[in-house]
This record gives structure tokens, C-alpha cells and sequence, in this order.
């Protein structure tokens, strides 16, 4: 099939943005009677769920200090919840476990939830807290940890099957997915993006949807959009600051049946999320991995075929105009989880559990991770710029906000979304930062 010549709504990546805007925006087309899906184009130079999205772990949970990020994951979720088979969605919750450090910030989200409604429990105390984790896990063993913050809704997804089931639906209701098409520059009439360059062809169209993850970037720079910005954090004003940085993301899987990470009652258990400021020694040989504060996550998952999760990930310490993004994800040869990630991780988890004590041996050593493209404070943005073009950065907390492509629909409508507001670009000169946790991970 050629590339058209021309579409009213061109969106650029068939990861989770692109094909959930392009999913309901076809919906609010046929509701509004202003067109339909055959008015949308999707194009990816690879594939559906070619990116980031494709390789996620796949977890979905509303575990934000900041009140705007819980809001806006509350809606997510929801989309989750609205079709768990097409999705591939697994409801089986989110554990938030921390030390004394992290309290007050971790009881601030959970009063938060129960004001909006997002249904969670709250555990405090060493004592409450060991009791709580060994009612789920009888070999339950992390010690500083003084709460539990046990959200009931949240969990994960699969990550192709979720993609391939979000493109069938935006196919059903007419809308083209072009694949295999690069994006390599825009035509511009005046500020407007009056056509997008591929080397498939020219499209005419009359919006522009980026939704590219890690690869951002790229087309922020064809846009002719500022490659420094300035901040004003807290009432220090900063000039010349990268609007975009890479994170080398650190995940793996231990190679051990699924079932093994049951809860005491047979059931399959909630994503366990760590974080902990005790030193942490290798379960290898003994010797002192971290003496810093460290964090972890987990969760059984039958298309990882083991134990699957991550830990913090590192800054690439290099220029964002020198940093490779393709071959991406496992196929990187630089970019993938190394040797230290996997000792680590294999020893916080046998912090954590005994039945990890010894597992370092099958853990599975192929390549895994990616390159995360983050804004100068790690938190998304859904803005318009050049007239009529739609950005949606998200800053790596991309493939659990499904819902963010319905709000930016209906925004395409004409319709404004209080939740997408807090995340415009105009925050940062503007000074309205989102509050900053004391989470070891940046995106919390």
C-alpha cells in the first residue's frame, strides 16, 4: 500500500501514544460527526510497538509524590481497566515498600489517593510493615522498612500483546497504520506544519501527533524547536539547560517458573516496588554492593518466562547530540543491561525474599533495557507548538499512560484537559516545577 499524499491527522509512532491518540481520536471524530478514522494516519519507521514500548516491563501504577502525575495516572488506569483482554492487562496491584526516609512522602501519596478516590492501603510502622509482607510472603526478610503503601488497583501489562491489541482497535475504526516510514523532515506554511517528509513520500495534513519516545529528539530538532531552555526552579533561574538528557534503563529476568513468586495463599502477587537506605550486600560473594539508598522492582510475568524487573537507571554521562539511540533496546551495543545490573539486582531481590538467596546462577544473561529520553525534570510534556503540532514527551513514563491519548483526542477536538495542564512546556520558564521526591528513582 503507497503512503497517502495527504491526511487531516498524521500521527508519528506506533507505540502506546500514537495508537491510543489515534485509537480515540477516531472516536471522537465518528461521536462528533467532524470525520472519522479513515482521517487518521499513523507511520512508524519500524513497526507497532517497534520502541520503547515494545520492550516495556509493562507496569501500571498511580505510586506519583506529585499530585498532577497521581491524577493523571488515575485516568490511565482506567483505560486499563476498560478492555483487560485486548490489553493484555494483569489488575493484580502495586506495593510501594520504603524505609523511614521516604515516609512522610509515601503517606502525602496515599492520602492523595483516598482523595481521589484511588482505592489503596497504608501501612506504618517496622513492625505493621513486616507483618503485612509476611502475610503475603512467609520469607519475606527486608529490614528498614518502615512502610507499605498497597495501591489495589494497578499491575501490568504485556508489552507487544498490549500494542498489537491497541492497533487492532484503531484499525477497527478505520484508521491507517503505515509501517516502515521514516520521518525526515516537516514542509512548513508560515509556523504551521503544512506537510511531513518521509522517505516513503510527502503527507499534506493539517495536524501533526508525535508520540516517538526516546526518539524525541530527533524530531525536535526538525521542528526547529530550542535545544537549551530556561528553568526557574524554586526561585533560581537557570540558563542554558539541555531540554533533553538519556538514561540508560536497567531491567533483566530471572529464569525460574512465574508460579515461584506466588503469595502464601497460591496467588499470583502484586508488582513489588522497593526502596531502601540499609547496605546492600552481594548475595554472591558477600562483598558490599551499595551503601547508598537503592530500589528495586519485581514481578512474575509469563512473557518474560521468569521473575521480571529493574532497578535504578544511570544517567549517559555524553552529549544528547552524541548519544545513538538505534539499534534500540536489546539489539544496542552499548545500551543494555551490564554485568553490575544483573549482581545487583539479583541481590536486592534475595534481600528482599529468601527464595532468591542463590538464584544469581539463572538469572538470564541476554541482552535487555533501553535508553530513556527525559526533559530537564524528568516529568512529561503534552504541548502544541508550531501552530498546529501535538508533542507528547514523555519523559519515560510513557507505556502506563495509555489514557494520555484519549485527553490529547479530545484535545484535538477543541476540548481542554485539566489533566494534561500541569505538564505544559511554559513550566519551566514559568517556575511551575512539579515537587521533587526522595525516591532513588528519578521518574517519582
Amino acid at each position: 500500500m503507497p503512503l497517502p499524499s495527504s491526511s487531516k491527522y498524521v500521527i508519528i509512532g506506533a507505540g502506546v501514544h500514537g495508537l491510543s491518540t489515534a485509537y480515540h481520536l477516531a472516536l471522537e471524530l465518528q461521536a462528533r460527526g467532524k470525520g472519522s478514522g479513515s482521517d487518521v494516519l499513523v507511520i512508524d519507521k519500524k513497526g507497532v510497538g517497534a520502541g520503547a514500548s515494545g520492550i516495556a516491563c509493562g507496569v501500571i501504577r498511580n505510586n506519583y509524590f506529585q499530585p498532577a502525575m497521581r491524577e493523571l495516572m488515575a485516568h490511565s488506569v482506567e483505560i486499563w481497566e476498560s478492555d483487560p483482554e485486548a490489553f493484555s492487562y494483569h489488575a493484580v496491584g502495586y506495593l510501594q515498600i520504603s524505609p523511614e526516609s521516604m515516609h512522610a512522602d509515601v503517606a502525602t501519596i496515599y492520602e492523595q489517593q483516598a482523595a481521589i478516590g484511588y482505592e489503596s492501603e497504608f501501612i506504618e510502622g517496622e513492625a505493621d510493615s513486616l507483618k503485612h509482607m509476611k502475610g503475603l510472603f512467609d520469607d519475606w526478610r527486608a529490614t528498614g522498612i518502615t512502610s507499605v503503601l498497597h495501591e489495589k488497583r494497578g499491575g501490568y501489562a504485556n508489552n507487544m500483546a498490549s500494542m498489537k491489541g491497541l492497533a487492532e482497535k484503531a484499525i477497527s475504526t478505520g484508521v491507517t497504520i503505515m509501517e516502515g516510514v521514516c520521518v525526515t523532515g516537516f514542509r512548513r506554511s508560515g509556523d504551521a506544519v503544512s506537510a511531513v517528509e518521509t522517505d516513503a513520500g510527502v503527507v499534506e495534513c493539517d495536524e501533526v501527533i508525535v508520540g516517538v519516545g526516546p526518539w524525541v529528539r530527533s524530531i525536535w530538532e526538525m521542528l526547529d524547536l530550542p535545544e537549551t531552555i530556561t528553568v526557574q526552579d524554586r526561585g533560581t533561574v537557570h540558563e542554558g539547560v539541555p531540554m533533553w538528557s538519556y538514561w540508560c534503563l536497567q531491567e533483566g529476568t530471572l529464569g525460574v517458573d512465574p508460579d515461584f513468586l506466588k503469595t502464601n495463599d497460591g496467588k499470583m502477587p502484586p508488582v513489588i516496588h522497593v526502596d531502601c537506605d540499609e547496605p546492600l550486600y552481594s548475595d554472591i560473594d558477600g562483598s558490599l554492593v551499595t551503601d547508598e539508598m537503592w530500589g528495586l522492582y519485581y514481578k512474575p510475568d509469563f512473557h518474560f518466562g521468569g521473575v521480571q524487573g529493574g532497578a535504578m537507571p544511570h544517567r549517559v554521562e555524553r552529549e544528547p547530540a552524541q548519544v545513538a539511540i538505534d539499534p534500540y533496546g536489546p539489539e544496542s551495543p552499548e545500551f543494555v543491561a551490564d554485568e553490575g545490573f544483573a549482581r545487583q539486582w539479583c541481590s536486592s531481590l534475595a534481600f528482599c525474599q529468601e527464595r532468591f538467596a542463590g538464584k544469581y546462577p539463572v538469572y538470564k544473561k541476554e541482552p535487555s533495557g533501553g535508553l530513556g529520553c527525559f526533559t530537564p525534570d524528568s516529568f512529561p510534556v503534552f504541548d502544541r507548538f508550531c501552530e498546529n503540532c501535538t508533542i507528547i514527551a514523555d519523559s519515560n513514563h510513557g507505556y502506563k499512560m495509555i489514557g494520555v491519548g484519549q485527553l490529547v483526542a479530545k484535545e484535538l477536538m477543541g476540548e481542554a484537559s485539566e489533566l494534561l495542564k500541569p505538564f505544559r512546556f511554559a513550566r519551566y520558564v514559568e517556575g511551575d516545577l512539579h515537587p521533587v521526591s526522595r525516591s532513588p528513582f528519578p521518574w517519582s
